[in-house]
């Protein structure tokens, strides 16, 4: 009983559900139809018209030709092997073909075609993979699941063609008379209470972006002393100076008030940065001084890794690493200074860089990277994990690198550039694929600073002008509830500093 199971279920699965009406005509068929023309021309009278379709002799010449068929392997022909069920599937599909068409057969397709309207909200037939013309197809009404255009040709809508516009023109320009055009110094910085500070020549002036008053905070008493470095607190209440006579002062913004004096190098402090209450200096001689504010004693810490002068210098956000850039082509990574004493072991040296490392910036959302920009030799861009001291990724700008920023708005990092460019560019991060540049300064540009809402990038250059680019502003519906430390303004605005 298993085997008449077993050849049943060979036989339902070699049947076929419909007739192959589009494939060519079979060799047996031919056979049959070259038979059957030749019995009514009455070319074999003697014979029957009919061909049996149970026989699986080859005739020994094939129909309309004279050559006989080549009876070693390898002809011109395969003739295959043709078995019992293979001609019972055959006589099944003639057979089928010459049936009555059943009356029924309309209702059914017509039943099936409800059914698959009621189960897939269209009917299948119809369903389109690529629509190539016309509005895309909308699903019928109450239908979640569309899945019956998957491709579609027309245009998107407008609405979701909204793209952010950078202008390539400053915002806002200032005038910075007697900027001192020297690639090592560090004059401009943003405090969080939304104000500028510049170092022009022996004067440190200060601009208010939110009102656009300008002030004289400070002015050395010495005609040959100038103004290497500005840096604000966190707070934005207190502004250090770095002046060319080896000395460090302490401001409060506030009460335009000199606080002290803190004087321990034997050169010029080019540049500053702040970590809470410590004040990180360096010099020309290639110390880095960790200074204590709170206390009279307050230089706490020398830390020596350089060998010429240190020209870049930046905590970084979460307090835990120094990191400095010197004329010596080297990166420097300090760990945190301890209470009541500073630890002086150098955690990374890093060497890769070919030119001066003026340009330091770390990652506001990624505290274990830093970026670092080296100059006219090297012109590179170097992304940093600090933790392991690799170089993650590196790009040639193609110009001297003077100045680094990331703007946390649209994860993006910029690029302030000398010779030959002289310009300012946008790369996104972590790709460096360029975003665009800003052009407009007419010598190399020498420091950035980003505003504290993190929507405008300010650049002071050679030609003694700072310009203001707002290129990071965010969508007012995402922003509306936030206080804006800029005030908008159209066209652009061009203000004397002094």
């Amino acid at each position: 009983m298993a085997h008449f199971g077993f050849e049943n279920d060979i036989h339902s699965i070699l049947k076929l559900d419909m007739p192959i009406t589009n494939a060519p005509m079979a060799r047996w068929q031919r056979k049959a139809s070259s038979s059957n023309i030749s019995a009514v021309n009455g070319l074999s009278p003697g014979k029957s018209a009919n061909v049996s379709l149970n026989s699986s002799k080859t005739p020994s010449k094939t129909p309309g030709k004279n050559k006989k068929t080549p009876s070693k392997m390898g002809g011109d022909r395969f003739i295959p092997i043709r078995n019992g069920k293979q001609m019972d599937v055959a006589n099944f599909l003639l057979t089928k073909e010459t049936e009555p068409v059943d009356p029924n057969a309309s209702a059914s397709l017509a039943s099936q075609k409800a059914w698959s309207v009621s189960l897939n909200g269209y009917n299948i037939d119809d369903a389109k993979i690529l629509h190539l013309g016309g509005k895309p197809l909308n699903a019928p009404e109450g239908y979640q699941n569309n899945l019956k255009v998957l491709y579609s040709q027309g245009t998107t809508p407008a609405s979701a063609l909204k793209t952010r516009y950078i202008s390539s023109t400053a915002d806002k320009i200032l005038d910075a008379p007697d900027l001192r055009n020297d690639f090592y110094l560090n004059l401009l910085d943003w405090s969080s209470q939304n104000i500028l500070a510049v170092g022009l020549h022996k004067s440190v002036y200060l601009w208010d972006a939110t009102q656009g008053n300008i002030y004289l905070l400070m002015t050395l008493e010495r005609e040959e002393d100038y103004i290497c470095s500005v840096s604000w607190t966190k707070e934005g209440s207190y502004l250090a100076i770095g002046t060319s006579d080896c000395k460090v002062q302490l401001w409060d913004v506030i009460s335009r008030k000199r606080l002290r004096i803190m004087s321990s190098h034997t050169a010029r402090v080019g540049s500053l940065s702040w970590n809470v209450h410590i004040l990180s200096s360096g010099s020309r001689s290639g110390h880095i001084h960790h200074h204590d504010v709170r206390v009279e004693n307050h230089h706490i810490s020398t830390l020596a890794a350089h060998s010429q002068e240190v020209c870049g210098l930046k905590w970084s956000p979460d307090g835990r690493y120094l990191a400095s850039g010197g004329n010596d082509n080297l990166v420097c990574l300090w760990p945190r200074v301890q209470e009541g004493g500073s630890s002086d072991q150098l955690v990374h040296c890093l060497s890769e860089h070919q030119g001066a490392v003026k340009a330091l910036a770390w990652c506001p959302w990624q505290s274990n990277i830093l970026a670092s920009g080296g100059g006219t030799s090297d012109r590179h861009i170097r992304i940093w994990n600090v933790n392991s001291g690799s170089c993650i990724s590196s790009l040639d700008t193609q110009s001297q690198i003077s100045s680094l920023v990331f703007a946390p708005n649209y994860k993006e990092l910029v690029s302030a550039h000398g010779y030959a460019h002289n310009n300012v560019a946008i790369w996104k991060y972590p790709s460096l694929t360029k975003v665009a540049e800003l052009n407009g300064h007419e010598d190399r540009v020498l420091n950035l600073i980003l505003s504290p809402d993190f929507s405008t990038v300010g650049s002071i250059a050679g030609d003694e002008t700072i310009r203001l680019w707002k290129s990071f502003e965010m969508d007012p519906v995402k922003t509306k509830a936030k206080e804006r430390m800029i005030k908008p303004t159209s066209g652009v605005i061009h203000q004397s500093i002094r």
